[in-house]
């Protein structure tokens, strides 16, 4: 299995993942073009992508998932009420093949199974993934809301994982923010921040690497996350980063 974040962040999501013979991109928050490019890059071609998985809502996980599937005919997978949602906003435009799925349930594309677990985040049916195949366990958990806490087992069952490290906190008490909005963030049905994404890494005793995604540009910087997770984790870990406007390149499971 292999995975790329091709862009991370408010401004846009979209990870594709390889294995067994299936290729998945999860969320559509960055541009077909851009999307195109960046597999390109590596030597994938988007157009032989089986599926668009979406895990919920928000514009910068969403937004271009009917370009996706008009341009790329790609079929997109989609909760009902995500879809419902979206419509409702005029994010999507005239759509085809939509497959849903249901929050908690599994997803199967040959040897390839994507579970989909709901998070408490402000989403009207938000999810997270792991995807499995051939022994191999891949998290995609961002949007998360709080630490819950069907995350520890997930995390220790995983062998590498793309987790949401939003903000550090005292850069977000001290920026720009209005209160609200930082309130929100470090709420309930928010954002992690670096420290509460480090204390669940500490439970993935198989993992191989944690790839720190959707960081905030205002409230966190890549080298405050990278130092917090290693401070609370330990060096053993490798940490990459999920960037805002580039992808990681290609990360073996």
């Amino acid at each position: 299995m292999i995975a790329i974040s091709l862009q991370s962040g408010s401004n846009g999501n979209c990870i594709y993942v390889e294995a067994n013979g299936v290729n998945l991109l999860f969320d559509a928050g960055i541009c077909g073009i851009n999307a195109e490019r960046r597999l390109a890059a590596v030597g994938r071609n988007i157009r032989e992508v089986d599926a668009l998985i979406i895990s919920h809502d928000h514009a910068d996980h969403i937004r271009y998932a009917g370009v996706y599937q008009r341009k790329y005919g790609l079929p997109i997978y989609v909760t009902p009420r995500t879809l419902y949602q979206a419509e409702r906003d005029n994010m999507l435009g005239k759509l085809g093949n939509v497959v849903s799925y249901l929050p908690g349930g599994q997803i199967h594309f040959g040897e390839v199974s994507v579970r989909t677990i709901p998070t408490p985040h402000d989403a009207v049916d938000g999810v997270a993934f792991v995807v499995s195949s051939g022994g191999e366990k891949l998290g995609i958990l961002t949007d998360l809301g709080h630490p819950f806490e069907e995350l520890l087992p997930v995390i220790a069952s995983l062998d590498a994982v793309f987790i949401e490290s939003n903000f550090d906190p005292a850069m977000l008490e001290s920026g720009p923010y209005p209160a609200f909005l930082k309130r929100r963030i470090s709420g309930p049905r928010g954002h992690l921040s670096n420290k509460e994404a480090a204390e669940l890494l500490r439970a993935g005793a198989k993992l191989r690497w944690a790839c720190l995604a959707h960081l905030s540009e205002k409230n966190n910087d890549p080298s405050v996350a990278v130092r917090t997770h290693i401070e609370i984790v330990g060096p053993h870990l490798p940490f990459h980063i999920a960037g805002r406007h580039q992808s990681t390149g290609i990360l073996p499971v």
